[in-house]
């Protein structure tokens, strides 16, 4: 394994990472700005800002990191491990990435958003990079099911180690976009995730939000709708409010993961995404399983290697360019 530094330009994080022998060295990250009241950005607007802060967050990287020699530079050039996955944000690590590779004369090992927060969230588990096992990925962007298994051909030049199957998820919103849009109707800031699960642990949840789910898959758009309704309605506290939104996703995601595991029998799962960094939610969905009688072990990212991040991007492009 070498020293790599990987770059990850999301919708709404500009991070970057130095990672060596499967250790991270080094992190920096920096939200991006929505302005109050909003519900998200242009993808043009996500550009400029990793444009204007990633020079700073590499100077702070590196002066903290020091010397380093580096053997390999990564970077999130794509949402997901798919055809046609794209968006404008990701070019800009791309770039810098590629750019930095060139100079220095060192690989550059282009991976995925996605690839980046499973690595990222395997950090101190016990899992093992390539070992076959569920992943929900939940974010603002993102709520899916993944099969991950070891992959057993690739090139030089892109992660190796896993193929990634989506199996289910939301076919409409995504939890972040839940979580947010109900905590920017209250009356919070974008993105509202923390604040909202701060009120939710002070409310009680009485199932009030309707669960749909179809197999693997889910659905958040009726309890999104439903929600909007209550809060029209002014028959419930916003801490109830809140405490709703959490209960209807921890019981989503638990039905979701008993008809995974069905499916492919794996009982290993991994959760990963900025969602997935919610204490209440970790308290609320074993709770749900347990519940429902279903058995299977559960894996947390460390709650800042949840949310956009740039560490499992370093950690593939070191340990792609070790092979």
């Amino acid at each position: 394994m070498g020293t790599a530094l990987g770059f990850d330009t999301s919708c709404y994080t500009t991070s970057v990472a130095l990672a060596r022998d499967g250790e991270i060295i080094a992190s920096r990250r920096r939200l991006l700005t929505v302005e109050a009241g909003g519900r998200g950005l242009m993808q043009s607007e996500g550009v400029f800002q990793h444009e204007t802060r990633l020079p700073g967050l590499i100077e702070e990287l590196m002066q903290e990191a020091g010397v380093v020699r580096l053997d390999a530079i990564g970077a999130s050039t794509r949402p997901r491990p798919v055809d046609g996955s794209y968006m404008p944000v990701f070019t800009v690590g791309e770039g810098y990435g590629r750019s930095l590779a060139a100079v220095l004369g060192v690989p550059f090992i282009a991976t995925s958003h996605q690839e980046g927060h499973i690595r990222a969230a395997m950090v101190d588990t016990g899992l093992e990079y390539g070992e076959e096992i569920l992943a929900v990925h939940l974010s603002g962007g993102t709520t899916e099911v993944l099969h991950v298994k070891k992959r057993e051909t690739g090139s030089e030049t892109e992660n190796t180690q896993n193929t990634i199957e989506i199996i289910g998820g939301s076919n409409d919103l995504h939890a972040g976009q839940f979580v947010d849009r109900v905590g920017v109707r209250l009356g919070l800031g974008f993105p509202a995730g923390p604040a909202l699960e701060q009120m939710a642990m002070r409310g009680t949840a009485e199932a009030r939000l309707p669960v749909w789910v179809r197999g693997c898959e889910c659905s958040f758009s009726g309890s999104e709708s439903a929600a909007q309704r209550l809060i029209d309605a002014g028959g419930i506290s916003p801490d109830d409010m809140a405490a709703e939104v959490f209960s209807c996703i921890a019981r989503s995601l638990a039905k979701v993961l008993a008809n995974a595991a069905e499916q492919t029998g794996v009982r290993k799962v991994l959760l990963a995404g900025g969602v997935a960094s919610s204490t209440h939610l970790r308290k609320l969905l074993p709770e749900r399983l347990k519940k429902m009688k279903v058995r299977m072990k559960l894996y947390w990212g460390r709650p800042e290697l949840s949310g956009d991040n740039a560490c499992g991007v370093a950690l593939i492009a070191s340990e792609t360019e070790g092979k």
